[in-house]
This record gives C-alpha cells, sequence and structure tokens, in this order.
C-alpha cells in the first residue's frame, strides 16, 4: 500500500475551485493542487440524466492527512454531497513524494 494519494473533486465555479485549494493546502491538507477547467460532466443525479459545467481540483496528499482532508472539502463545498475520490499514487519520482510528505506535515 502506498502512502500518496491523488483526490479529486469537482465545483461548480472556478472561483469556488481556487477558494478550496487555497483553503486545503495553506492548511497543509494537500501538498498542492491543479485546478481544471471548465470541463463538462454528464451524469446521474436524483434519478435524471444531467450534464454541467465543472471546475476539477486534483490535490495531492497523504494517506494519514486524507480524512481531515476529506473532512474540510466536506465542510466547505458548496454541494450537499460532492464527489470525493481518491487513487494511490502507486510510483512518483523521489523528489516529488517527498515534497508531499514534508508539505503535508504540520506545522513544517
Amino acid at each position: 500500500m502506498t502512502n500518496f494519494l491523488q483526490v479529486s473533486t469537482a465545483t461548480p465555479t472556478r472561483e469556488k475551485a481556487i477558494e478550496l485549494a487555497r483553503s486545503v493546502v495553506s492548511e497543509r491538507l494537500a501538498a498542492g493542487a491543479q485546478i481544471v477547467g471548465p470541463v463538462t460532466s454528464a451524469f446521474w443525479h436524483d434519478g435524471e440524466f444531467g450534464t454541467g459545467e465543472e471546475w476539477q481540483l486534483l490535490l495531492k496528499t497523504t494517506r494519514a492527512r486524507y480524512p481531515a482532508l476529506e473532512a474540510r472539502l466536506l465542510e466547505c463545498h458548496p454541494w450537499e454531497n460532492p464527489e470525493i475520490a481518491a487513487v494511490s499514487i502507486d510510483t512518483g519520482s523521489k523528489g516529488c513524494l517527498n515534497w508531499i510528505a514534508a508539505s503535508t506535515t504540520p506545522g513544517e
């Protein structure tokens, strides 16, 4: 099992994506964030098919910091039940993984 994760979520606006990214990175819950968008999503919601424009956030963190990151995203997210998904970073450059670890250490 890896200690590093890439976490994704999406927001309805660029401004909200930036706000969430600044919040979780400044609190050292994520080492960094990329904001991608706008993207077009197709989805099922409340039994109905829909499409919409969203802004995707990709966040890098450690497995140990994930619970706090998820809690903060849920607390600040504009949607009642946002998609928050994490995938393991199985391999990466030593420098990148060290950066994630150092940047998510509280009190650094």
